[in-house]
């Protein structure tokens, strides 16, 4: 596998996990929830579902050779990014008006 490959995998496990708690009820899209998720939980979902793409992305660098030193600023703009891929589940959600 290439670093170009884990490049594209990692951005498009990120779209799909940070649209997760958006487009669907079940807790982690597998359990499912006898209550309607708040948006405190989707918001719970969202961090965890970050750190998850995060371990992913650490696991794809730790296979390709040295782990490059992260301090804040990586973390900030990957949750930013993160937050800023949520952007459409976030729209359909609570934005987008459903009919029926």
């Amino acid at each position: 596998m290439n670093q170009s490959f884990s490049v594209w995998l990692v951005l498009i496990a990120a779209l799909v996990a940070a649209n997760l708690p958006f487009v669907n009820e079940r807790w982690l899209a597998v359990i499912p929830r006898s209550l309607p998720k708040t948006l405190w939980i989707r918001l719970a979902e969202l961090v965890l579902m970050y750190f998850i793409v995060g371990a992913i992305g650490l696991g794809l660098e730790q296979r390709a050779g040295q782990i490059a030193p992260q301090g804040w600023e990586f973390y900030a703009t990957t949750g930013a990014l993160f937050i800023t891929l949520a952007f459409p589940g976030f729209v359909y959600r609570y934005l987008y008006r459903h009919r029926g």
